[in-house]
């Protein structure tokens, strides 16, 4: 390993070297991931943001756009467009609430509860083609989640530093 600019040592875990990005894995295995979805998607007419829509609304029936947005981290800016469409096809219905002309009702329409038949078979089939076991499925999955967590927690925290103090930050590495 040749070491870097200044003649300290860093560990090699640390390189910039493509294969020991955490980044590109995590954008690697999601690209893989949305691929073995894509098939079974288009069977069910959806897109894979489509099908995170349906998944709330198949748990709870009816949401309010804030809480949709809330549970899937989208804007309202990415989610109107998705709701559209769906809406469009006939999947769900958006209803602005009678005591709160600011709050957007998202209900199911029988169409769209009918579909979640046909989507069953998804999750399991998912599993299978991930070649993990299922103790290994929860595993990454509860890693993946504390990761979420964490680099959440660290980014609303890198938000509350000056751009300047961390632009220093990495000028003085």
């Amino acid at each position: 390993m040749q070491a870097p600019r200044g003649g300290s040592h860093i560990d090699e875990q640390w390189t910039l070297a493509l294969d020991r990005q955490l980044c590109f894995a995590l954008y690697a295995a999601s690209r893989a991931v949305t691929a073995l979805y894509r098939p079974l998607l288009d069977a069910l007419g959806l897109t894979y943001p489509q099908y995170l829509v349906m998944l709330v609304l198949w748990e709870q029936e009816s949401v309010l756009v804030k809480e949709l947005g809330a549970a899937l981290q989208l804007d309202y800016g990415t989610l109107t467009p998705l709701l559209k469409r769906l809406e469009t096809h006939g999947l769900l219905r958006r209803e602005r609430r009678a005591d709160d002309e600011r709050s957007v009702l998202i209900t199911l329409t029988e169409q769209g509860t009918a579909l979640r038949d046909r989507a069953e078979a998804v999750p399991g089939l998912m599993a299978k083609g991930t070649g993990l076991e299922p103790a290994e499925f929860a595993q990454l999955r509860a890693a993946l989640r504390q990761l979420t967590a964490n680099v959440t927690k660290a980014a609303h925290a890198n938000a509350a530093s000056p751009p300047a103090e961390l632009a220093d930050q990495v000028a003085r590495r």
